[in-house]
């Protein structure tokens, strides 16, 4: 003899319903999971330092200059600021959120504060930055100092 399974009001059914899914009250049970973990996760990082990210970036040396090359996708000009020091690149700015129309249901693009920094050798000069930004690519030259050539120094009999 059979008896029916009964199920409690917001648990998961042992197999998924007849059809071609798994119906309207597993995945609305599967978005509260989500939302609520969102919201847990959110105030574990509840530090404003904690919230800054850093753009992928590249940097690589030619003969005369280091260049660093940040993905800065969508985000103006004017919200970028670059500072060099003596021998640190900085790189700060902010990606504001658009607003949008509807309800968002899944979010996975970086918005907030970003930061990225580089220590670079202490051959460059820092005065002759140079920075462009194009097709959301930020592109920071940093020339390299002369360096002097090794000389040969003869050696005289005294």
């Amino acid at each position: 003899m059979t008896l029916p399974v009964r199920h409690r009001p917001g648990s998961l059914p042992d197999r998924p319903f007849p059809g071609f899914g798994w119906g309207e009250p597993i995945t609305a049970e599967f978005d509260e999971l989500f939302e609520r973990m969102n919201r847990l996760l959110q105030g574990a990082t509840a530090a404003p330092a904690a919230l800054a990210w850093s753009p992928a970036a590249d940097m690589r040396e030619t003969d005369d200059a280091y260049v660093i090359e940040a993905e800065l996708p969508g985000i103006k000009r004017d919200d970028i600021h670059i500072e060099m020091s003596e021998r640190e690149l900085h790189i700060t700015g902010e990606y504001k959120e658009r607003e949008h129309a509807g309800v968002l249901r899944r979010g996975t693009r970086r918005t907030g504060r970003f930061e990225y920094q580089a220590l670079l050798p202490a051959d460059v000069k820092s005065e002759e930055v140079s920075a462009t930004l194009h097709d959301g690519v930020l592109t920071v030259t940093v020339p390299k100092a002369q360096a002097t050539k090794p000389r040969h120094i003869e050696i005289t009999e005294s």
